[in-house]
């Protein structure tokens, strides 16, 4: 899956003044800040990936809805309900399915970089609003792809008869890209 331009319009969301507070929590530089961001986004497009490939029609119809959700308009100022994971209240449905995801992203981010865990979770409690704000975003200007609608074909991304393959259809079409 092509995530470039994923990791990069979370890093361009975040901004200098975000990812200089994730360099803090950290205790590394700008650009071990960077890419800790760009592995967690990594990992959260790989995570829900997996979960495409492993997800039970329940867990499928799960995601789905989260997207479908999140292309929906937002209610004024819901994207500005506080920092941290107290603001994923204002992420819905996507903002849980990410959510569980946290933990083992920070896990294999903290792996990866050598950074202790504790601090790789919270430069993820920092990131993940706006990794929600991206695929927020994201899912938004490509309409709403957790329906048939959308113009997908029947089974695809709206569809409920193949649930891994039309998730992992509704993720590329979210993230860029195709399955791995």
């Amino acid at each position: 899956m092509n995530n470039d331009s994923f990791q990069q319009e979370v890093l361009n969301e975040l901004g200098d003044d975000k990812l200089s507070e994730i360099a803090g929590v950290l205790g590394t530089d700008a650009a071990g800040a960077q890419n800790v961001v760009t592995s967690t986004a990594d990992a959260f497009a790989g995570g829900l990936a997996q979960k495409a490939e492993t997800a039970t029609p329940e867990e499928a119809e799960e995601v789905k809805a989260a997207f479908a959700e999140a292309a929906e308009p937002p209610l004024q100022g819901v994207a500005t309900l506080g920092g941290g994971m107290g603001g994923l209240l204002g992420g819905g449905m996507m903002a849980g399915v990410l959510g569980k995801l946290a933990r083992p992203v920070a896990n294999a981010v903290a792996k990866k970089t050598g950074l202790p865990a504790a601090g790789v979770t919270r430069a993820i409690e920092i990131a993940l609003p706006v990794v929600v704000a991206v695929l927020t975003k994201r899912a938004t200007q490509r309409g709403n792809p957790g329906t048939p609608t959308a113009g997908a074909a029947p089974g695809s991304a709206g569809g409920t008869g193949n649930a891994g393959g039309g998730l992992g259809d509704l993720l590329g079409q979210i993230l860029g890209g195709g399955r791995k």
